[in-house]
Parts: C-alpha cells; structure tokens; sequence
C-alpha cells in the first residue's frame, strides 16, 4: 500500500472510531429507575464499620495461567489501609458471570461493585455511578484512554476497565524455519504465502482462524480492522460495508477454500486453537499475553508481531479486550467504593493486575512501570498496543444479542459456497441502527 494510502486509512479509522464513541449509548439512555436496594450494610451498625459487596470472575487455570483470583490480597492490604470499611468477596465462575450479575439486578440485590463483561444496559438505566463519582480527576486521567473511552456510554465513561489485553499474532519460528519462511507476514498476500508453505511441509493447521462459537468476535474484528472496516459506523453496527464483505470474502477464498485455516475454522474454539499452536499443530494464530507463559511451560519456540494491514506497510489497529469494574448506585456506597477502587488502580496493582497474570495494566502509571521492568519485557509489545487499540461496540445495549449472532453464524460466510454478504447484512438486522 501506498504511504498516503496508509495514512488516509488510519485517519478514516480513528476519525471513525471518535464519531461512534461519541454515540454510543444514545439509545435507551434515561430509562430505568432506582427502584433497587443495595445489599452493603453501610449503616454503621457494625461498629462504623460500612461493607461493600464486590462480585467478581474467577477464572480457572487456561492455557497455563491463572487469571483475576488475587482478590484476597487486595483485599487484605485495602482493609489495612481502610479498616472502617469490609469487603465481602463472592466470586462466581467467568462464564456466568453476566448471567448472575443481571439476576441479581433483577432481584433488587445488586452489588455496590461488579465485575463483569456488560455494562451499557446498567449504565443506561441509571443504575451506575460514573467513574468522575468515582475517582478524583489526576485518577480519572491516568487510565489508558482508549480503553476509557470504550467504557462510555453517551460520552460519560461508567465501565472501568480491567484485566485488559491487546492480541497479537503468534508464529511458530521453528516451523517457520522448516518452511522457508524469514519472519512474519506484513501483508494478507505474505499471510496466505507463509500459510502454503507451512501447509506443504506438513502442519495440519497453518492459520488458526477462531471463528468457532467462544470468541469469533475477536477474531472477526482483527480481520475486519485490517481490511479497513469494523463493526460500527456513526450510525450504528456496519456488518455490511463493502470493505468487510471484501474481507470475508478473501479469508473465505483465499484461506478457507484452500485448507489453509484447518478442517473446521468455523468450529474452532479459542481454547482448541492454543493447544493446537502449543502442540506443534497450528503456525499461526491470534493470541492475548496469556498464550506466553502457556508457550515458554510447553519450551514452543515462537514470536509475535502486530497483526499486518491488508496491503501491509503498517500494524493493523489492535483488538482491545478487557472485563468492566463497575459501582452500583443502589446501595448508596460512593465514597466507600470510590475508595476501594482508587486503591485498586493505584501504583501499589501494577503488578497484581498486570503481568504476573499475562494481562495488561490499564493506567498509564502502572504502564509505564511495567515499560520498566525488564522482567516484563515480554509483555512490553502489547503495552505498546494499548493507545491504538479498537473495541466492540460495547457501549450498545444490543452488543450482547449481537455478539452472539456472530459466534454463530459468522463461521457461514467463510465456509466453501457460502455468503459473506448475506451473513453479514443479517447481522445487521439484528438491531435497529444506532442501539
């Protein structure tokens, strides 16, 4: 691609990305009530003491990592440094968590903080404080922006985001080396070339597509992104635009067709293509910072490197994941967890919640912190990533119903004969344009 090409591409992403944040969440916004009470006794009848209720994820080990389950001491050190205010921690397994969550919302029984992966429809409703209830300004301004941003709805920021991560794109170096190959691709065509030839000396899956049923919206959007679309324009979800049909419509032909992404790409799960990659199977894939400690345990020789724009010549925007802390209004507990979380984001987490769990720290100050510390240079990339860094429209309130769409159905569009115009256009009929 031609530099001037390059950049208009990269303005037109960012100015579209700034157009949709700002509208995010217009939808719905203003319905609800307060009608919930809060589960925190906070009356003073312990002593002074207030307790706030935290619900958070506990994740099981995955691919050789433990991630999110240091809440006790955390909790131990705030109580320290807080001792009239008491924590209670339920943790409830990752995979329900959403569902938990909102039948506790449902039941008048809302926690004073969350954590979770949906936060627009609570924040829509009214049923959260902002993070500038929250926080002090200095606070506030040091979370990466981007990853605040995406935590908006109509322009006001009520997800918190944590446990982040920016994917990259794994290569195994040794199979490279046995297929001729010097390095990573930095274009479709070198992706599809370093695929055939990884194909040719043998390795059953060159390309690990993940566009199975646990997180083909990841995968989706990384490719969309790097063929210059997205999941969203100002007006509302944009499945359909002419550059993502071209985008699937080159993985389905160019990858797919030919065998270069595996037997079933449309079947394969996240968890089935790291241990695919992690036994030697696969050479290339998409991959958060929890794929290296997973990757040095099994001694795989590989490298990263940023996912490659469709012509090349610059990294494709990354994919920003994260969970969502938030505080609940119904127990009336700002300052407390106001408090709390101050604690939580300070500089005494950067390594709690940073690398010693393969995720990224999400304030600049924790950052840079893990910039510095040379035993965290693997990780320093993806920090790197984190300012650029694009996101689901998590901010809709239909962004569940969709996502779940395109865990379905999206493995269609890019099997042999089928149609990434009719699969993609479906999509956006899902929900009516800007909700």
């Amino acid at each position: 691609m031609a530099q001037s090409a390059t950049t208009d591409v990269s303005e037109a992403r960012a100015v579209r990305r700034r157009q949709f944040l700002r509208t995010t969440g217009l939808a719905g916004a203003g319905a609800g009530t307060l009608a919930l009470a809060g589960c925190g006794s906070g009356d003073g009848s312990d002593g002074g003491t207030t307790t706030l209720d935290l619900l958070v994820s506990s994740y099981d080990k995955s691919v050789g990592a433990s991630i999110g389950d240091q809440w006790d001491g955390v909790v131990r050190d705030f109580e320290k440094k807080h001792p009239d205010i008491h924590v209670e921690v339920e943790r409830v397994p990752f995979l329900k968590m959403d569902a938990v969550l909102a039948r506790r919302v449902k039941d008048g029984r809302a926690p004073d903080i969350a954590q979770g992966h949906l936060f627009a429809p609570y924040a829509e409703d009214r049923l959260l404080y902002s993070a500038d209830r929250l926080f002090d300004v200095p606070t506030q301004a040091d979370f990466v922006r981007s990853f605040a941003d995406a935590g908006r709805v109509d322009s006001v920021q009520y997800g918190i985001p944590i446990l982040a991560s920016t994917p990259r794109l794994f290569y195994n170096t040794a199979l490279f080396a046995r297929a001729g190959l010097a390095g990573p691709p930095r274009s479709w065509s070198q992706l599809r070339t370093a695929a055939q030839a990884l194909k040719t000396i043998g390795v059953p899956t060159p390309y690990a597509l993940q566009f199975g049923p646990e997180a083909a919206e990841d995968e989706l959007l990384a490719w969309l992104l790097s063929g210059g679309g997205g999941y969203a324009d100002l007006g509302g979800y944009d499945f359909g635009s002419a550059e993502n049909k071209a985008t699937l419509t080159w993985l389905r032909d160019e990858l797919v067709e030919p065998g270069l992404a595996g037997a079933a790409p449309g079947k394969l799960t996240r968890t089935q293509a790291y241990a695919q990659f992690l036994g030697g199977k696969a050479g290339m894939l998409i991959a958060h910072p929890v794929l290296l400690g997973a990757a040095d345990k099994a001694r795989l020789p590989y490298a990263h490197a940023a996912f490659p724009l469709k012509q090349g010549n610059e990294a494709a925007a990354p994919v920003g994941l994260n969970d969502w802390m938030m505080a609940f209004r119904s127990g009336g507990h700002a300052e407390e967890a106001g408090k709390f979380l101050t604690f939580l984001f300070g500089t005494g987490s950067a390594k709690t919640y940073g690398g010693a769990q393969a995720t990224l720290p999400v304030t600049v100050t924790a950052s840079d912190k893990l910039r510095a510390d040379r035993s965290q240079r693997k990780l320093w990339k993806f920090v790197d990533q984190m300012p650029d860094a694009e996101f689901h429209p998590v901010g809709l309130r239909s962004w569940p119903k969709v996502r779940s769409a395109v865990r379905e159905r999206i493995g269609e569009a890019v099997a042999p004969g089928g149609s990434p115009a009719r699969v993609l256009e479906a999509l956006d009929r899902i929900s009516p344009a800007g909700d």
